[in-house]
Formats: structure tokens, sequence, C-alpha cells
């Protein structure tokens, strides 16, 4: 059965991506249908599988592997096989450890903060708000998701940035294993609309103390 739906999400593959190695390619191909939800935790990645789809050889497909396994995005089973990782509770308070590092000296210290990326964060939170008045469970967790990597991006760092995509990204695995309410994300919608006037304003410490809150409450609804 997940080999059917491997094939499934591997048949919609966009098939030019220059400037990318083979396993690279194979990677973010695989890593955006993890993101997206169309590989879900505990789905076997099969070898065979993904050379039919795409047409990459299997030192290709390994070499993907185990750059999405250092991501902590798959894991290797011994004499079982490649399974998209199934987030633990450790994870969980791991991966807000980082975030509270990350985005709250962002927010606060970030050299890219400015009158433009601010007001992608202003539109975003306004585009949350909207997809929920809309019925769009989907369209708030995008927006959610943008809304935080944009956070990251205050800082200036094409290296924080990086680190973001990769907790943002394990953060989808555990939705998908932990969040059994739909409206978990419209929960935090009015917080990041104030964080956003707050940055708007200039009151990037207040924003930095808001997101420690933020997080720390996310972190124990989804451990809760």
């Amino acid at each position: 059965m997940s080999n059917d739906v491997l094939a499934v999400a591997l048949r919609q593959t966009p098939r030019a991506m220059p400037r990318l190695s083979a396993a690279q390619q194979v990677g973010k191909v695989l890593r955006d249908h993890i993101i997206n939800g169309q590989l879900t935790p505990g789905t076997r990645l099969t070898e065979e599988t993904i050379t039919e789809a795409l047409g990459y050889s299997r030192n290709t497909i390994r070499e993907s592997f185990a750059l999405l396994a250092a991501e902590r995005l798959v894991v290797r089973e011994t004499n079982r096989g490649v399974f998209v990782a199934t987030p633990s509770r450790s994870d969980i308070r791991d991966l807000y450890a980082v975030r509270r590092l990350l985005e709250p000296a962002a927010a606060e210290h970030g050299t890219a903060y400015g009158p433009e990326l601010v007001g992608q964060i202003v539109d975003v939170a306004a585009q949350g708000r909207r997809a929920h008045a809309d019925g769009d469970p989907d369209g708030v967790r995008q927006a959610n998701q943008v809304f935080h990597r944009l956070i990251g991006a205050l800082a200036g760092s094409r290296r924080v940035s990086d680190l973001m995509e990769g907790v943002l990204a394990e953060m989808r695995l555990v939705f998908r294993v932990v969040a059994t309410d739909g409206d978990f994300h419209a929960h935090f919608l009015e917080r990041n609309e104030h964080i956003a006037e707050l940055l708007a304003a200039g009151e990037r410490s207040r924003a930095s103390e808001q997101l420690r809150d933020y997080l720390d409450d996310a972190e124990s609804r989804l451990l809760g």
C-alpha cells in the first residue's frame, strides 16, 4: 500500500530542477512530498519505486536517502528499509528548544529587519486570518508555515534560513502525527497578527517576548 502512495506522489513531480546534483534533485522531490503531506510518517520509501518514477540510479536514490536522513526526515531501519520519520515526544521538545533560540533572536536582533520583510510578515498573518474565515484549514497551516519562515528570515542569514527550513519540515511531520485538532494553528492566528503588529511598530523586544510565550504554549499543546 505504501508503495502505491509513493508512486502516486512521484508521478506529480516536476521534471526540471536545474543547478542541483542528481541526489539533491531526488531529495528535493521527496522532501517536498513529505512537507506537503503526500508522504506521511511511516511511509516506506523503496528504491525500486523511486527509480521507476524518476529515472535515477539506485546509487543516486541511496545518496538522496542519506541527505534526508541527515535532515531527520527519513530513517533507515535495519532489514526493513527506509521510512518517512515519525517524530517522538523527545523530537518535539528538541525542535522547540531550537525554535526558542532562533525565532525570538531573529525578531529582536536580526539584521534583515526592515519595511519590506516586516510587511510580508503582516500580510501573511492576515492571510491566515482570511483562510480561517473561509474555512480553509490547509490555507491556515500554509500561512502559519510562511509566517515562521519569514520570522527566521529576519536573521539575515542564509544558514539560519536553511536551518529554519529543516525545522519547519520536521514540524510538518509532527503535526501529521500529533496534532489531531484540525484547528491547532487557528489558536495562534491572533498571536501571529499581534507579533506582526509589534514588529511593524518597531517593538522588537516585545515581539521577541511574545514569540517565546507563543512557542512555549504551542509545545505544551502538542505534548499535551
